[in-house]
């Protein structure tokens, strides 16, 4: 099992509320986490491109991205993530409402990890919180 110091998730969203949902999931899911939340797909680019890029290669564990966002939606972030050498290891996850079989083909296609459909329910997300924890998120934390 992989050892970290902390687990970090960037949790990218233009909907605040669906954000609040999803990091509130996290947190009761996962112990030791951060989560950390950009608008949209340039917002997240600008923190990840702010940071000392060696130091974000070793933190971030996992990107959990919207498809349909203003400025640079999630299939030109994860294109733009998956280009970057620093950045490209990282997981991606697409949440979204958007669901249509030739959008998550092109998901895919971009460099998705995985692809999951937004839910309509709270406890719906505390569901995907415990899924992303055992695919993403299951390892060690140093104390």
């Amino acid at each position: 099992m992989k050892k970290v110091d902390k687990l970090i998730v960037m949790l990218v969203d233009d909907d605040e509320d669906d954000r609040f949902f999803i990091r509130e999931a996290l947190e009761k899911a996962v112990q030791h986490v951060t989560v950390v939340e950009a608008e949209d797909g340039e917002a997240l680019l600008n923190l990840l491109h702010d940071s000392d890029q060696q130091k974000v290669d070793e933190a971030v564990s996992v990107i959990l991205l919207d498809m349909n966002m203003p400025r640079l939606n999630g299939l030109e972030t994860v294109a733009a993530i998956r280009a970057n050498p620093f950045l490209a290891h990282i997981p991606a996850v697409m949440i979204s409402t958007t669901a249509q079989p030739e959008l998550v083909a092109d998901a895919y296609a971009k460099g998705i990890n995985s692809f999951i459909k937004k839910p309509s329910s709270y406890a719906d997300f505390g569901r995907i919180a415990e899924a992303i924890r055992v695919c993403f998120l299951d390892v060690v934390v140093n104390q």
